[in-house]
């Protein structure tokens, strides 16, 4: 499918883009192709394939849920700006009325 000067600066409308000649012709060509490649894709015969929104099965790929013994705290605060009674300390972001 061969797409139109028009056609081309319509789309180039609609996602708010200014083109330039150069790249009005050469997106021209680039987008006809993409669309000859999806004819070219519509002629394959898919009447004995499912239709399907993954190509293969979903599956979990968390690890479970166990409990570990986890960091000495003066470890975690050892690179901290700023700390105070064994915690992060850190600017404010919400002030309370």
């Amino acid at each position: 499918m061969k797409l139109s000067r028009e056609e081309v600066l319509n789309i180039a409308a609609l996602c708010r883009m200014s083109l330039s000649e150069d790249e009005l012709e050469r997106f021209q060509g680039q987008i006809s192709d993409i669309l000859e490649n999806f004819e070219i894709l519509q002629q394959v015969d898919t009447t004995d394939v499912p239709p399907t929104a993954y190509p293969t099965p979903l599956q979990n790929v968390w690890r479970k849920d166990e409990a570990r013994p986890s960091l000495p705290k003066e470890d975690i605060l050892a690179n901290a700006p700023r700390q105070e009674e064994g915690c992060f300390r850190v600017h404010a972001v919400l002030e309370g009325n």
